[in-house]
């Protein structure tokens, strides 16, 4: 297959150019880090934190109940 002269020269300023490479580089990282973070969280921290709210909510409805009285 040929490419002309114009668009070959195109991919080659393409793969040549590094700017930006700094900080997709640290973006990789973050991620890196934060991936496994988040997946901690979400197995062990999930869970409690879920039966916190339920349990606020909870007494919020008791509580509503008192105010309003019965239903």
């Amino acid at each position: 297959m040929q490419t002309s002269p114009s668009f070959r020269m195109l991919l080659e300023r393409v793969r040549n150019d590094e700017r930006g490479s700094v900080s997709l580089e640290t973006v990789l990282i973050i991620g890196a880090i934060a991936l496994p973070i988040l997946i901690f969280l979400y197995q062990y921290g999930w869970p409690k934190i879920k039966g916190y709210f339920n349990r606020g909510l909870e007494d919020l409805e008791e509580g509503r109940e008192g105010v309003i009285g019965p239903t």
